[in-house]
């Protein structure tokens, strides 16, 4: 057997209690939003509320779970290639309409908890799901996907109360397109939002996934930020952590 990089013995040192029922993962969604404007990289990372059953308290990025209906949202721009490609790679079904809506869960996500809106106005505007999706093209954008880099994927270990098939997009802050006010506030899902140099954001309270990732990140905009860059995917299929590439 190999020998593990740091990260996979990173992860697989992390405790975690492993005594529920064995449930399947959910496909999940979550955004890093990078801003590259000045001479060091940052990063927007929430604080989830306290009282919140999962994670309460910890720094996350926008994310959770694949609905229905992010599948019927109509966007304004097309998958980048590379990012369709390899959301189709190691998966049962390999669906453009599966990556598609993986992609747009982590949009609304965002959405929803910060008021951040990714997305381009469109002039004939075509038909929108009720719901988070209605209020997005309320205020006149459809969702831009070419933006969207798949940087990472990582399944929850087994045994676990809540599982997770989550993939991590990233996008340059950018493309942010329009802003709803009053979304983050003491009573919400996130409380605060804070903009970090990636390097000094893993000094926050946060779950070791996202400190991995972040880690991933930094490797990847020192790369040049590329689409067609191979993307890590860690899973645990007994005891430790592997970290394999998609590419």
């Amino acid at each position: 057997m190999r020998e593990l990089t740091d990260l996979e013995k990173r992860l697989t040192a992390a405790e975690r209690e492993r005594s529920s029922a064995n449930v399947r993962p959910k496909d999940a969604a979550t955004l890093m939003i990078v801003d590259r404007s000045g001479p060091t990289p940052k990063v927007l990372l929430g604080k989830r509320h306290h009282a919140h059953k999962f994670m309460p308290g910890k720094f996350v990025f926008p994310g959770g779970r694949l609905e229905s209906n992010d599948r019927l949202m109509p966007s304004a721009t097309p998958l980048n290639p590379y990012a369709e490609k390899y959301l189709m790679q190691k998966v049962k079904r390999p669906s453009a309409a599966r990556a598609k809506g993986l992609a747009l869960a982590a949009i609304r996500e965002t959405f929803e908890e910060t008021g951040l809106i990714l997305g381009t106005p469109m002039n004939n505007a075509a038909p929108v799901p009720e719901g988070p999706w209605a209020d997005f093209a309320k205020a006149g954008f459809y969702p831009d996907l070419s933006s969207l880099h798949f940087i990472a994927r990582a399944i929850t270990p087994s045994r676990r109360p809540r599982r997770f098939d989550t993939r991590f997009f990233a996008v340059d802050a950018s493309t942010i397109a329009h802003k709803i006010d009053n979304v983050v506030h003491p009573d919400a899902e996130l409380v605060e939002l804070v903009w970090m140099p990636i390097s000094e954001a893993r000094s926050l309270d946060m779950p070791t996934i996202t400190s991995v990732v972040l880690q991933e990140l930094e490797a990847r905009v020192a790369a040049g930020f590329g689409h067609d860059l191979p993307v890590p995917f860690y899973r645990m299929p007994r005891t430790v952590f592997y970290r394999d590439l998609i590419s």
